[in-house]
Parts: C-alpha cells; structure tokens; sequence
C-alpha cells in the first residue's frame, strides 16, 4: 500500500480577501505570449536539438505569432551561445520580435549571457534564484537575507553589463520555485530586485512568478498572483508573468486562472514539452481563447503542419488526445455523437450560420486544418447510420435515406467488427456498392419502353437468371409500371416502401442516384440504389438492386 503520510500540502496560501478573479467566468483578452520552446522545451529532449533545427523551430515560431522567444540558456552550452549569435549577427530576428535569454544570478553566467546577446536588436535578460523554502534549506542553505541577496546581487550586475554592452535589453526577474516561496517573502525578494531596476511606464520590467513545480489546486496559485499584483512596487511598471509546469496536471488552468487574477504574460511550449510532465500547452490555451471568441493572437490555422515540423524536429510524438492538436481530438466513433454531428452540420448549413455551435465539436475542424472526412466521423464496430451515412454524402455525394443509412449501418459495422479495425472513407463506399448499387443478378432489366396509356405502360425486357423475357404493365408512373411488369413476370410479392433521387454531380452529363426501399409479403424490407445520368434508368437500377437483395 501507498503511504500518503509522507506527504502533505507544501504550498503557502495568501491571507482571505485575494479572490477577486472567481467573478470572472473566461479571458477576455489574450495575454502577452512567450514561447519557451528553445531552452525549457529544448533542455527537456531526449536529444536537444541542433542549431539548424533550432533556427527551424525559431522561425516557426515567428510564423505562429509569439512576439517573444526564449532562445537559450547561452552560458549553458556553445550549440545555445551560437545560436543566439546566429540570430543576432545574420538579422534573423523580425523587428517585432524580442528574444529571450536565461541566466542564473551568478557572476560568471550573467558575464557569459552578456558576451552572447551583445549587439541584439531588442533581447529581455531573464535573470533567476531559487527562493523556495526547501531550496534554501536543502540546496543552498542559506538564510531568507543571503537569498534575497542573491537576488539583489544579480540584478545590480545585469543592471552594470547592460549600460557597458551594445543592445537593446530589457529585464525578468523570476523568483524560482515561487510556489514552495512563502508568498509575502517572494514579494520582498521582487520589490528588493525593483528597487535596484528601476522600471518605468515606458521601459517596463518582467516579474515572473512561475509554478517551477506545481504544487497546490489551482485557485491556490491564482490568489497567490492576486496577492503580487496588489502588493509589488512599480506596478503601472510591472509586467506580471507566469510559468507554468503540469506536474499534477493542471498547469493549463493555473495559467487560465493565473491571467485572471492579474497575469498579463505566459510562458509556454508547444504541445506542453518540457521538463518532467512539461510546460503549460501554448495550443492548449491559445485555442481555448479562441472557442470563446477571444482573437489568442496565435496563428495555429495549419495545425498539421505544425504538428509535423514539431514532432519531426523534436522528435517527440505528440499524444493523440492532446487538446486541438492529437489525431483523435475530433474523432467521433459513437453513433449518437456522429448523429449529433452530422444534423449540426446539416442545421448549420441549412440555417446559414456563422456562429459555430455544432454538438460535441468544440471549435471548427476546419479552422485548424483538419477535414471531416478524416478526422470527425471516423467509422467503426461502434458508429452508427447517422456518421456512416455523413461519411458517404461528405466524400461521394450518396445521400441516402434514412432507414436505408441504417441498413449500411448494420452492414459496415459487421465489417468492422469482423475485421477488428477501422474503416476508411473508401471502404464504405466499396461496401455500399457492393450491398446495394447497381446490382444486376439474377435480375436485370435489358430494356424498358413507355407509353403514356391508361397512365403509364411500360413494355420491359427482363434477364432472369440467364432467361430473357418481355412484359407489359401498366402503373401510375414510370418506375410502378416497371415494378408491376416484373411483379407480372416473376410471381414475386413486394410494394414500393421508399424512393428518393437526388443529382449526384454537376453539369449537363451529371449523374443521378435513385434509391428504393421493398416492403415484401413476410415483412422484410430490401434496399437498393442505382446511379446513371438517365434519371428514370438511375431509378430501375435501384428497384432491380432492391429485389436482387431479396
């Protein structure tokens, strides 16, 4: 058995009275993005990535839309010191993009950070030191003073190094491990770096309160970012920021929460890659601005595609549940979903709407480049009649009629259960021609002539197993007198239960589809569908396919 007694909260809640941000139900503005794919993401691979794929990712990244960049941890590795020197001295940093470097406050990596990011265009110095109760204690074992002095230290260095470099920099500041911080003490240590900053209004200065691990519930953290925003100086000069990780697996909502009790920037990575169970998902949350008509000023409208470069580049596979971006995020299985899908499609066609209120579908497919066919209505031992026959209309233009979709129903999801997998948009439209189109034995009608008397009178060659045969018959339309004549020649007992035709392509030579539904002397039904550009031909195809599955 587990023994949760080693365990208990390690988190320091704010006083009563920083809970504001629970009146607000969503984000009504996007927040300032910061992609950390480049140093947290590329530090968590398995295989960091190489400078050419760096320059590769950085450039995806631009085209995305983030306006900030992490680029590296410069002092850390000559592939990040490079890279970042690639950048600056090729001009390869959009003019409104600032990048980002990171640097522990010691001496000797503020210097190195500095001799990398000289000469850039606009860069935010990212300075840091661990202020958590368990790192003082554990790891550096030193007093709350010699922390904060740290902290102090740092800063008047970065403050010196950037008057003496070439550059255009800006400031952050983080105090790590911010949520095992008692949270009036991670204020001090911020106000103290302020005081030696100096923000202005016009030369504003990053405080990052990141979720290093993550620790507590949630609203925890936002009151804890409520209780920053009202008690840090400088704050018409403060930017706040926040970071967070997922280590209990909620780093989406921290972040969500974070921006409404008074964030007005996240860090993030793509797909959530990062240290241990990652970084906050920038798709994630970009896209869940986005289904509440909220403009993320994040670009993802070819996903695929940055599906592909990122799992090809980092060679992480991304999950396929992963919110908006897994394979299966909007696939459908279940026949009442794909029912439910398939009439809000068709309702939303019909009503002209612009306002994206499909069932089960949270945003448009489309919107992200993904396609019905392949990847809503995915087909199945567990679809139903409603998804199969959306599935055969979206790809072929078959609209069949109800009772008939749920004949295909039955029949493809046999298929599927028999054969243990999925099937393509393809395979039901092979098993919907082989069920029911176009079927010729052991009847096919050779000829058919018409007359308009005593109503209709058709005179029809039959084929009957090999043996010709004419009839007439009378009916009160072309296909009834063509049904009454092989009812005549055949002894056979069955009355027209439905028939349906629609165009089934466009232009002069278009093809049309008939279907017809037998009702028999015992009770069973029969289906069939015919096509030909002769519409009257279309419909005996489909009476003749209806008896053949007799």
């Amino acid at each position: 058995m587990m023994d949760a007694t080693k365990y208990a909260p390690g988190y320091y809640p704010v006083p009563a009275g920083y809970d504001s941000w629970v009146k607000k139900d969503h984000i009504e503005k996007a927040p300032t993005w910061c992609s950390v794919d480049l140093r947290d993401g590329n530090q968590a691979l398995i295989v960091p990535m190489s400078l050419e794929e760096k320059l590769e990712f950085f450039q995806m990244l631009v085209k995305i839309g983030f306006k900030e960049i992490e680029v590296g941890f410069p002092a850390a590795s000559e592939t990040e010191y490079e890279f970042l020197r690639t950048l600056i001295e090729k001009n390869m940093i959009p003019d409104d993009v600032t990048v980002q470097v990171l640097t522990q406050c010691r001496d000797h990596i503020i210097r190195r950070t500095f001799e990398a990011v000289k000469g850039a265009p606009r860069a935010v110095v990212h300075f840091y030191n661990s202020t958590s109760v368990a790192q003082r204690e554990q790891v550096f074992h030193k007093s709350k003073e010699e922390i904060k002095q740290i902290a102090v230290n740092g800063a008047k260095l970065v403050k010196q190094l950037s008057e003496e470099y070439e550059g255009n920099f800006l400031f952050e500041y983080s105090p790590e491990s911010f949520t095992g911080t008692e949270v009036d003490y991670a204020v001090e240590v911020c106000n103290a770096v302020l005081d030696i900053m100096r923000p202005t209004p016009d030369r504003p200065m990053i405080i990052n309160l990141p979720v290093t691990v993550e620790m507590s519930m949630p609203h925890v953290y936002a009151n804890q970012i409520e209780y920053c925003d009202k008690h840090l100086k400088y704050r018409d000069s403060v930017i706040i920021s926040t970071h967070p990780h997922n280590d209990r697996g909620t780093g989406v909502a921290c972040a969500e929460l974070a921006v409404l009790a008074g964030a007005q920037r996240v860090e993030c990575c793509l797909f959530g890659n990062g240290e241990r169970t990652g970084n906050v998902d920038a798709v994630t949350l970009a896209m869940n601005m986005y289904s509440h008509g909220v403009d993320p000023k994040l670009d993802f409208s070819d996903m695929p595609a940055i599906c592909a470069t990122y799992e090809r580049v980092t060679r992480m596979h991304i999950y396929e549940r992963t919110p908006y971006a897994g394979q299966l995020v909007f696939a459908a299985f279940s026949g009442s979903h794909q029912d439910a899908i398939a009439k809000g499609m068709a309702y939303r066609k019909e009503k002209g709407d612009h306002r994206w209120t499909c069932p089960y579908i949270p945003v448009d497919p489309h919107d992200i480049g993904r396609t019905y066919d392949a990847d809503v209505i995915r087909i199945n031992s567990q679809s139903g009649k409603g998804g199969i026959g959306f599935v055969l209309e979206q790809n072929y233009g078959y609209n069949l009629p109800a009772k008939m979709r749920e004949a295909l129903g039955y029949k493809v999801k046999s298929v599927s259960d028999h054969s243990h997998k999925e099937l393509s948009a393809g395979e039901v439209l092979h098993i919907f021609e082989d069920t029911f189109l176009n079927k010729s034995k052991p009847l096919s009608v050779v000829e058919a002539h018409f007359a308009q008397v005593n109503g209709i009178t058709a005179t029809v060659t039959l084929d009957l197993n090999g043996r010709r045969k004419v009839v007439t018959s009378v009916g009160n339309g072309r296909l009834d007198a063509v049904a009454n004549a092989i009812q005549s020649a055949t002894g056979m007992d069955f009355h027209l239960e439905t028939y349906s035709e629609h165009s089934l392509d466009e232009g002069s030579t278009s093809r049309a589809a008939s279907y017809v539904g037998l009702e028999w002397g015992d009770g069973i039904v029969t289906w069939g569908a015919g096509t030909d550009t002769d519409i009257i031909v279309a419909g005996i195809h489909a009476l003749v396919s209806a008896i053949n599955n007799k």
